[in-house]
């Protein structure tokens, strides 16, 4: 467990140490972009809208003006882009030794297919994930301070893995598909971090969740509509916490030596909606391994990736 309350300063040097961050251009993402390199590592921005990028190094350099950052461009909904992102990697042979999986939507309102056949939220949050880890886990560092880190919810309590409807194409709602994506990241990482030990690899996966972050996730741009809008400004105002405070669990996970390879780590707060970090809870269901064994196979069809573990 965390020791007293967890924060960035907290971090170990990083000096040396590479990570890549997706979803780094805003929010929870952004902001443990911005402790890592202030902590001293190189970091790589994966992102699809490169003006984004470019501000958020822009941001970054201004609060730690020798900060060693690169933008490369990844869209985690497209297969296309998550090989193409994995290949330029492997073709520089960079060994590294953070990946931080947190680019995410969230309650898209109608159904929508990405260009794989993917749901949306299930294609962000976790089918794009789970084949950029598989196809750069030959490149990390083998060593114990290496690590894939998955950020999960609280939503995945309330999710549950539709195997004969991985897609949703019978039964669609805006929050279930969400739950359904965060429950997959979480057995995921569970489950890579059991494949990575039985392997005898140092590695450790270690998801996280940021409890209630108010972060562009919840606002949704323009897929919320103005009353929902008001709902969840409402009520992530009222009780969350803000987006650098709700990236401490990822951050903990990623650089603290006792952070514990299989764990899950989240706030202490009451139900674990803010706070600092801690070991946090998980739903009895995430837990069954044999489920997460029928969802490795069926994310390794789907995607085409094979882990190397």
């Amino acid at each position: 467990m965390p020791q007293g309350r967890w924060t960035a300063a907290d971090i170990p040097p990083q000096a040396g140490r590479l990570a890549i961050v997706t979803g780094a251009t805003s929010g929870i993402g952004y902001e443990a972009a911005l402790a890592l390199a202030g902590a001293g590592a190189q970091v790589i921005l994966a992102a699809r809208d490169p003006d984004k990028a470019r501000r958020a190094m822009d941001a970054i350099r201004r609060a730690h003006p020798g900060a060693r950052l690169e933008a490369r461009p990844l869209d985690i909904a497209r297969l296309a882009s998550v090989r193409d992102f994995a290949a330029r990697w492997r073709e520089e042979e960079r060994p590294f030794d953070v990946l931080l999986l947190n680019a995410g939507v969230a309650s898209v309102p109608q159904r929508e297919e990405t260009e794989d056949g993917f749901e949306r939220q299930v294609a962000t949050n976790y089918l794009g994930h789970f084949a950029l880890a598989g196809l750069l886990l030959p490149s990390i560092r083998p060593d114990a301070a290496s690590r894939v880190i998955q950020v999960a919810s609280l939503a995945h309590r309330g999710g549950r893995i539709d195997f004969d409807d991985l897609q949703l194409r019978r039964s669609y709602s805006r929050q279930g598909a969400y739950a359904q994506s965060k429950l997959a990241m979480l057995m995921f990482g569970l489950e890579l971090d059991r494949r990575l030990q039985a392997a005898g690899s140092p590695v450790r996966s270690i998801p996280a969740h940021p409890g209630m972050a108010k972060t562009d996730i919840t606002r949704l741009g323009d897929r919320a509509g103005p009353v929902r809008k008001l709902v969840l400004d409402g009520v992530f105002g009222l009780l969350g916490q803000s987006a650098a405070q709700g990236a401490l669990p990822l951050l903990y996970a990623a650089t603290a030596p006792e952070a514990r390879g299989g764990a899950y780590y989240g706030p202490d707060g009451v139900w674990e909606i803010r706070g600092h970090p801690k070991e946090a809870s998980i739903a009895p269901h995430a837990l069954d391994q044999a489920a997460a064994r029928r969802l490795w196979s069926a994310s390794e069809a789907l995607t085409g990736v094979t882990y190397p573990v």
